[in-house]
């Protein structure tokens, strides 16, 4: 089997940057890079994973999360998802730093930097759609820092790898479900977070995509409400009331429990369809209701361990995850099958 050693006099390099290639450390010339990597693959090199291992809880290993949607309930699943994940690597001498802000820039660039002060050796986040963001992504990268997004992406960045729906298809799935469960003419109301997150924005592009092969639905208007509730009351109260016609809602984030609360006061409750996302305390009281008629869920548990696992294998052995995409499974709900 070959060794470190080999590679090195093969490549006409150094042990140490050897070794910076394997554990993807940076500082390392993309051509040099290239020229060790193509040795590995010829020679079929297979580091000691024990070894690594053992050699990683020497190594204090630090990851950082940073999360969305302070207030979100959804992510509170997310964050079990992590700590449990955290409990684990625990005993691999590996903490596990958290950061949660609102559905500002400033704030998650922000926790970034902190997290960059703690001298983090991977990050997982769900990224806010920015530039600023993808070029701090992509430094990250650079530095021998990898990154993981979960929940939601982030496009043309250098992360390693993404945990979560894939959005798109889940704005297709409600679509689908909207034209099974409406009859007649249905004009809908789309009650959004932010058009700064992309899984929110490729949700209403997939159900825009479908719902164009059903003439009898009809989109009316696209409302943002940041995961709030009481802004997407107030939201939802107004579209009911400048657009009558309204007879059914996609709500494609947070902030159900508010609309929900504006359609129930409205006294429409009956004739509206609602579509929704995830199965948070409220969302599963408005189903048993009867006032939502399905949900979509997309594993928020598996979002918040996942990407730590990714990161740690990354980090401690040097191994790629399987897939770039991690896509979580899709599953709908409705009011008949809300218990596991």
């Amino acid at each position: 089997m070959a060794t470190i050693k080999e590679i090195a006099t093969l490549a006409g390099v150094s042990r140490g940057t050897v070794d910076r290639v394997l554990n993807h450390r940076g500082d390392v010339s993309p051509q040099t890079e290239e020229k060790i990597l193509k040795i590995i693959r010829a020679l079929d090199y297979k580091p000691n994973k024990a070894g690594i291992v053992l050699a990683a809880q020497k190594k204090n290993l630090k990851l950082g999360v940073v999360l969305l949607g302070i207030g979100n309930p959804f992510f509170d699943d997310v964050l079990l998802g992590v700590h449990e994940k955290a409990k684990e690597l625990a005993g691999y001498n590996c903490s596990v730093l958290i950061r949660q802000t609102e559905y500002s820039l400033e704030e998650q660039l922000t926790a970034i930097d902190d997290l960059l002060k703690e001298e983090i050796n991977g990050l997982a986040i769900s990224p806010y759609n920015d530039d600023a963001v993808r070029e701090k992504i992509n430094f990250l990268c650079g530095q021998g820092i990898p990154v993981v997004t979960l929940n939601t992406d982030i496009e043309n960045s250098r992360r390693l790898a993404y945990v979560g729906s894939h959005f798109y298809r889940s704005g297709e799935t409600a679509a689908g479900l909207m034209h099974l469960m409406t009859k007649g003419e249905t004009r809908v109301g789309i009650v959004s977070g932010s058009r700064d997150i992309l899984c929110h924005t490729e949700r209403i592009a997939g159900f825009a995509h479908i719902t164009a092969f059903h003439p009898n639905i009809r989109i009316v208007e696209t409302v943002n409400n940041n995961d709030d509730d009481r802004t997407s009351r107030r939201l939802t109260e107004k579209l009911l009331s400048d657009h009558p016609e309204i007879n059914a809602f996609y709500f494609t984030a947070g902030g159900v429990y508010g609309g929900c609360q504006a359609i129930e006061n409205s006294g429409r409750k009956n004739d509206i369809t609602v579509i929704t996302n995830d199965l948070v305390p409220t969302t599963r009281e408005y189903m048993e209701k009867g006032l939502i008629a399905a949900t979509i869920c997309q594993q928020p548990f598996q979002q918040g361990s996942l990407p730590l696992a990714i990161l740690f294998s990354c980090l401690a052995t040097g191994d790629s995850p399987a897939a770039e995409n991690n896509y979580v499974d899709v599953e709908i709900r409705i009011r008949e099958n809300l218990q596991p």
